[in-house]
């Protein structure tokens, strides 16, 4: 493993645990003691919170650095796979078929299963 891919591996991580956090401390949309009794949201634009609040927007920030954060693992780990080809590691072939092979249906072997 890389440099490169080990401080990202590390970013993830930290902002996985910051994402969770964020999101156990937002409060939901309608989550005071009137929505329970129908009335969630005043007549506002924007509902009873008001606009997206900070956390939100930090959460934001954060989800889109998650996905970020987890493409450039993918593109690192993608490239240290394809140099791991250009080493010489020999790749997998099929051996062809012998001609004094028997395929099972010439060698006749009775099987369990009934014929239909």
């Amino acid at each position: 493993m890389t440099t490169f891919e080990t401080v990202l591996l590390m970013l993830l991580v930290v902002d996985a645990i910051a994402l969770g956090g964020l999101v156990l401390l937002q409060q939901g949309r309608g989550a005071d003691v009137g929505a329970a009794f129908g009335s969630g949201t005043s007549n506002t634009m924007f509902g009873g919170g008001g606009g997206t609040s900070f956390l939100t927007k930090v959460t934001v920030c954060l989800a889109i650095g998650f996905f970020l954060i987890s493409f450039g693992l993918a593109y690192a780990a993608n490239e240290r796979a394809a140099t791991a080809q250009d080493v010489g590691v020999p790749g997998l072939t099929m051996p062809d078929e012998q001609p004094g092979q028997l395929t099972p249906e010439e060698e006749g072997v009775d099987s369990d299963i009934p014929d239909v």
